[in-house]
């Protein structure tokens, strides 16, 4: 049971990094065919990573309550933090502020949210339980 569970935190994790890249993808590459000037749209998007990075932080600290990789998690943690802040913040600032200046920074937020993933998938996979 342990190695099934094992396995869907793993495969869990590496889509949601997927979904972050292949999200990422998408608005550039639709840009042109999306709202992307509507502050809404900036502050659902803002709105939808938040919630979705929020619970994986809820993730991490179950993970760390049960596995022994608790490194690989606590710096997954550090990075979703890093993503939230920088992601869905710059959004929030565009959308409900207007401010523009730090648009820059939001592909760094992307990438700390793959990395955070990416890292999740690593300390699963090097982990034991703490139940043996």
């Amino acid at each position: 049971m342990y190695r099934l569970a094992r396995w869907f935190l793993v495969l869990g994790a590496l889509n949601l990094a997927l979904s972050v890249a292949l999200g990422a993808a998408g608005m550039h590459a639709l840009k042109d065919l999306l709202a992307a000037n509507d502050p809404g749209h900036w502050f659902t998007t803002a709105l939808h990573y938040h919630q979705l990075h929020a619970l994986g932080l809820l993730a991490i600290g179950f993970a760390m309550t049960r596995l022994t990789a608790w490194r690989w998690f606590a710096w997954s943690g550090i990075l979703l933090l890093a993503g939230i802040v920088l992601f869905s913040g710059n959004l929030y600032l565009r959308s409900i502020a207007g401010i523009h200046d730090l648009h820059a920074v939001t592909p760094f937020g992307g990438m700390a949210f793959i990395l955070a993933w990416l890292l999740f998938a690593v300390g699963a996979l090097e982990s034991r339980s703490t139940d043996s």
